[in-house]
Protein backbone atom coordinates (compact mmCIF):
# COMPACT_ATOMS: atom_id res chain seq x y z
CA UNK A 1 0.00 0.00 0.00
CA UNK A 2 1.36 3.53 -0.54
CA UNK A 3 1.43 5.13 2.72
CA UNK A 4 1.06 8.82 3.27
CA UNK A 5 4.80 8.66 4.42
CA UNK A 6 5.75 8.11 0.96
CA UNK A 7 3.82 10.87 -0.20
CA UNK A 8 5.27 13.37 2.36
CA UNK A 9 9.04 11.85 1.98
CA UNK A 10 8.77 12.84 -1.88
CA UNK A 11 7.09 15.98 -1.15
CA UNK A 12 9.93 16.58 1.59
CA UNK A 13 12.98 16.02 -1.08
CA UNK A 14 10.75 17.82 -3.71
CA UNK A 15 11.04 21.09 -2.07
CA UNK A 16 14.54 21.00 -0.77
CA UNK A 17 15.48 20.42 -3.82
CA UNK A 18 14.01 23.56 -4.51
CA UNK A 19 14.53 25.53 -2.18
CA UNK A 20 18.75 24.86 -2.18
CA UNK A 21 18.51 25.42 -5.70
CA UNK A 22 16.74 29.32 -5.66
CA UNK A 23 19.37 29.76 -2.58
CA UNK A 24 21.86 28.75 -5.21
CA UNK A 25 20.49 30.93 -7.65
CA UNK A 26 20.43 34.10 -5.60
CA UNK A 27 23.76 33.38 -3.74
CA UNK A 28 25.88 32.18 -6.36
CA UNK A 29 27.60 33.76 -9.58
CA UNK A 30 27.98 31.02 -12.27
CA UNK A 31 31.29 29.52 -12.49
CA UNK A 32 32.63 31.40 -9.42
CA UNK A 33 33.47 28.19 -6.76
CA UNK A 34 33.45 28.66 -3.03
CA UNK A 35 34.29 26.83 -0.14
CA UNK A 36 31.90 24.44 1.61
CA UNK A 37 32.42 21.49 3.18
CA UNK A 38 35.53 19.72 3.21
CA UNK A 39 35.13 17.86 0.05
CA UNK A 40 32.17 19.78 -1.47
CA UNK A 41 32.31 23.20 -2.88
CA UNK A 42 29.53 25.73 -4.18
CA UNK A 43 30.15 25.87 -7.80
CA UNK A 44 26.72 26.91 -9.64
CA UNK A 45 26.47 25.22 -13.08
CA UNK A 46 23.47 24.49 -15.47
CA UNK A 47 23.08 20.95 -16.98
CA UNK A 48 20.85 20.69 -20.43
CA UNK A 49 22.41 17.15 -20.50
CA UNK A 50 21.70 13.97 -17.89
CA UNK A 51 23.62 12.57 -14.83
CA UNK A 52 26.78 14.26 -14.39
CA UNK A 53 26.74 16.61 -17.80
CA UNK A 54 26.15 13.17 -20.36
CA UNK A 55 24.20 14.19 -23.35
CA UNK A 56 24.52 18.19 -22.79
CA UNK A 57 24.65 19.53 -25.82
CA UNK A 58 22.87 22.86 -25.46
CA UNK A 59 20.08 21.83 -27.03
CA UNK A 60 16.28 22.38 -26.15
CA UNK A 61 15.08 19.24 -27.94
CA UNK A 62 17.21 16.86 -25.95
CA UNK A 63 16.23 18.53 -23.23
CA UNK A 64 12.60 18.21 -23.81
CA UNK A 65 13.09 14.15 -24.63
CA UNK A 66 14.85 14.25 -21.58
CA UNK A 67 12.10 15.58 -19.73
CA UNK A 68 9.12 13.79 -21.03
CA UNK A 69 11.36 10.64 -20.46
CA UNK A 70 12.13 11.63 -16.76
CA UNK A 71 8.03 12.48 -16.33
CA UNK A 72 7.77 8.54 -17.78
CA UNK A 73 9.84 7.26 -15.34
CA UNK A 74 8.18 9.01 -12.52
CA UNK A 75 5.46 7.11 -13.25
CA UNK A 76 6.81 4.11 -13.39
CA UNK A 77 8.65 4.90 -10.01
CA UNK A 78 5.01 5.77 -8.72
CA UNK A 79 3.59 2.11 -9.75
CA UNK A 80 7.09 0.31 -7.91
CA UNK A 81 6.50 2.17 -4.93
CA UNK A 82 2.46 1.31 -4.81
CA UNK A 83 3.16 -2.48 -5.76
CA UNK A 84 6.28 -3.14 -3.63
CA UNK A 85 5.65 -4.57 -0.13
CA UNK A 86 8.94 -3.96 1.30
CA UNK A 87 8.89 -0.78 3.58
CA UNK A 88 12.56 -0.19 2.88
CA UNK A 89 12.11 -0.67 -1.29
CA UNK A 90 9.01 1.55 -0.65
CA UNK A 91 11.18 4.39 0.98
CA UNK A 92 14.56 3.86 -0.97
CA UNK A 93 12.30 4.38 -4.01
CA UNK A 94 10.27 7.30 -2.57
CA UNK A 95 14.13 9.13 -2.07
CA UNK A 96 14.64 8.35 -6.31
CA UNK A 97 11.05 9.38 -7.40
CA UNK A 98 11.25 12.94 -4.90
CA UNK A 99 14.99 13.46 -6.56
CA UNK A 100 13.52 12.73 -10.00
CA UNK A 101 10.38 15.09 -9.62
CA UNK A 102 13.14 17.96 -8.21
CA UNK A 103 15.21 17.71 -11.46
CA UNK A 104 11.83 17.39 -13.88
CA UNK A 105 10.82 20.54 -12.57
CA UNK A 106 13.99 22.25 -12.65
CA UNK A 107 14.48 21.44 -16.60
CA UNK A 108 10.57 21.98 -17.21
CA UNK A 109 10.71 25.32 -16.23
CA UNK A 110 14.19 26.11 -17.35
CA UNK A 111 14.94 23.67 -19.65
CA UNK A 112 18.60 22.73 -17.70
CA UNK A 113 18.79 21.66 -14.59
CA UNK A 114 20.59 23.87 -11.93
CA UNK A 115 23.91 22.17 -9.94
CA UNK A 116 25.55 23.73 -7.45
CA UNK A 117 27.09 21.76 -5.23
CA UNK A 118 30.88 20.07 -6.55
CA UNK A 119 32.52 17.09 -5.61
CA UNK A 120 36.26 17.09 -5.56
CA UNK A 121 39.16 15.84 -3.68
CA UNK A 122 42.37 18.22 -3.72
CA UNK A 123 42.67 19.00 -7.48
CA UNK A 124 40.65 16.53 -8.48
CA UNK A 125 36.98 17.46 -9.79
CA UNK A 126 34.25 14.54 -9.76
CA UNK A 127 30.96 16.42 -10.43
CA UNK A 128 28.81 18.66 -10.02
CA UNK A 129 25.20 17.69 -8.62
CA UNK A 130 22.33 19.31 -6.60
CA UNK A 131 20.06 17.67 -4.40
CA UNK A 132 17.66 15.99 -6.56
CA UNK A 133 20.67 14.01 -7.85
CA UNK A 134 22.25 13.77 -3.98
CA UNK A 135 18.16 11.73 -3.45
CA UNK A 136 18.53 9.77 -6.64
CA UNK A 137 21.58 8.55 -5.77
CA UNK A 138 21.09 8.07 -2.20
CA UNK A 139 17.78 6.54 -3.48
CA UNK A 140 19.39 3.71 -5.73
CA UNK A 141 22.22 2.60 -3.17
CA UNK A 142 20.05 2.15 -0.26
CA UNK A 143 17.41 0.30 -2.73
CA UNK A 144 21.17 -1.52 -3.88
CA UNK A 145 21.56 -2.31 -0.61
CA UNK A 146 18.28 -3.80 0.48
CA UNK A 147 18.00 -6.12 -2.31
CA UNK A 148 21.29 -7.72 -1.42
CA UNK A 149 20.35 -7.49 2.41
CA UNK A 150 16.87 -9.29 1.53
CA UNK A 151 18.45 -11.88 -0.70
CA UNK A 152 20.75 -13.02 1.81
CA UNK A 153 18.29 -13.23 4.46
CA UNK A 154 16.33 -15.72 2.50
CA UNK A 155 19.58 -17.41 1.44
CA UNK A 156 20.15 -17.86 5.28
CA UNK A 157 16.78 -18.87 6.28
CA UNK A 158 16.60 -21.78 3.17
CA UNK A 159 20.00 -23.54 4.66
Amino acid sequence: MFKKRFYITIFFLFILDTYTKQLALQFLAQGISRDFLPFIDLYLTYNSGVAFGFLDLGEKSVSNILTFVGFLITLYLFKLIKDESDYRKQFSLSFICGGAIGNIADRFMDGYVTDFLHLKINDFSFFVFNIADASITIGAILLIYFEFFKKDHLNHEAN
